[in-house]
C-alpha cells in the first residue's frame, strides 16, 4: 500500500512541476509577445522638410522610418530635377535619432554646406543641399500620440 501511495505522490508532483513549468513558458512566450508588438508600434517623431521656392516654401512631412530621397518616381521625395540622382540620399530614424546618407549620388549631399561622406545625425534647422534643391530640416519636438 506505501508503494502506491508513493507511487502516486510521485505522479502529482511530476505533473505539478510539468504544469508549472508550462505555465512559466506560456507567461514568458506572453511577455516576448508583448515586448514585440510594442517595439513594432513604436512611434517615431516626424520630420518635415520644408524647400523654399520662387512662389513660396513647399513642407513635406514624414512618419515612416525611412525616407528616400532622389528624381526617381519610387523614391518617397520626388525631385523632377537634373541634378539630383535617381536615388540621391536617405534619411533613416534609429538609436532615437534621424540620419541622414548620401546614396552614392552624382553632385554629392551636403550638409550645413558641407559635403557628406558617412551617415551623419540630423538635427532641427539643419540645411541639406542634393544638387539645386535646398532643403532645411524640421524634427518634431516630442512622439506622437499613441492611441
Amino acid at each position: 500500500m506505501s508503494g502506491t501511495l508513493l507511487l502516486a505522490l510521485r505522479l502529482v508532483m511530476a505533473l505539478t512541476l510539468y504544469a508549472f513549468l508550462g505555465w512559466a513558458l506560456l507567461t514568458l512566450w506572453r511577455d516576448i509577445r508583448r515586448q514585440s508588438e510594442l517595439i513594432i508600434a513604436r512611434q517615431i517623431p516626424g520630420i518635415s522638410l520644408v524647400e523654399e521656392t520662387d512662389t513660396g516654401s513647399k513642407v513635406y512631412h514624414f512618419n515612416n522610418p525611412e525616407v528616400v530621397i532622389g528624381r526617381d518616381q519610387r523614391c518617397d521625395l520626388v525631385f523632377d530635377v537634373n541634378t539630383v540622382s535617381a536615388e540621391h540620399a536617405r534619411l533613416s530614424y534609429h538609436h532615437n535619432n534621424w540620419w541622414i546618407e548620401d546614396l552614392h549620388s552624382r553632385n554629392g549631399t551636403l550638409l550645413n554646406l558641407e559635403l557628406l561622406t558617412t551617415p551623419v545625425v540630423l538635427t532641427s534647422n539643419d540645411e541639406l543641399q542634393l544638387g539645386q534643391v535646398i532643403l532645411k530640416a524640421e524634427i518634431s519636438e516630442s512622439l506622437p500620440d499613441s492611441k
